[in-house]
């Protein structure tokens, strides 16, 4: 059976891929229709764009213990764990010692565990902007700090913490783009409360970025040219919906 035939089917499988319900043998055939099938894509970019923005206002969650360890298990991330807390409070050249795929890995984990949490009922949903860039940026305990989501159309993206963050008076966060060689670059200063839009260049979704970073400086910003002075506090990577 076509499952074009059936519109009302071809909603529904579209809804629970995007969040993350639609598993196993279902999936993955969904997939292959997905690749060849501009309905199917159609849909399913219109249920993200519906349901990215949501993600926003979910609260952080601290998953079971034993959900992690399998989720180790499964990546094979328990030495890179391991290493992570250890450098906790390392150099802000941390990007040159850390592995990438691990802290990949892990952003897009919390990035489906907000999403597992809004209803996909349609008549409760109400028009949302153009989302189509997203990208989830977590502490060492793996747990959502930030959330940015990009409107490429408008060049701007928006970048909201998910909880007020304990910043002294004296401190600011800074939010970085981190190539894969050369210095960072400073995408502006993010307020203790709140969310702050700022402008989308190519420094901050170039193709040479190879993170997203978060660090404790002084009150206003960086004093130094070269890059964050302070301890790093969030990573993440962006994430392209379709």
């Amino acid at each position: 059976m076509n499952i074009r035939d059936n519109p009302q089917l071809c909603d529904k499988l579209a809804a629970e891929y995007v969040l993350g319900t639609l598993r196993g043998g279902a999936r993955r055939r969904f997939e292959r229709y997905l690749r060849d099938d501009v309905v199917l894509q159609r849909l399913t970019a219109e249920w993200q764009e519906r349901l990215m923005p949501m993600a926003e206002f979910t609260g952080a969650q601290t998953p079971r213990a034993q959900v992690w360890r399998a989720i180790e298990r499964r990546l094979g991330l328990g030495q890179a764990q391991k290493r992570v807390q250890q450098r906790a409070h390392a150099a802000w050249q941390f990007w040159r010692t850390e592995s990438l795929t691990f802290w990949r890995s892990l952003s897009l984990v919390s990035l489906a565990a907000a999403l597992l949490m809004v209803g996909v009922l349609r008549s409760t949903l109400v028009e949302a902007p153009q989302v189509d860039l997203v990208a989830t940026l977590i502490d060492d305990k793996a747990r959502t700090a930030l959330l940015l989501t990009a409107d490429s159309e408008r060049r701007v993206f928006t970048a909201r913490l998910v909880e007020n963050a304990p910043v002294a008076a004296d401190k600011s966060l800074q939010l970085w783009a981190v190539p894969k060689e050369g210095a960072p670059r400073s995408l502006g200063v993010i307020p203790p409360e709140g969310a702050i839009e700022l402008p989308l260049t190519g420094s901050a979704i170039g193709d040479d970025i190879a993170t997203l970073a978060v660090s404790l400086e002084p009150r206003g910003g960086s004093p130094g040219p070269g890059g964050p002075t302070g301890p790093i506090l969030y990573k993440g990577n962006w994430v392209r919906m379709l």
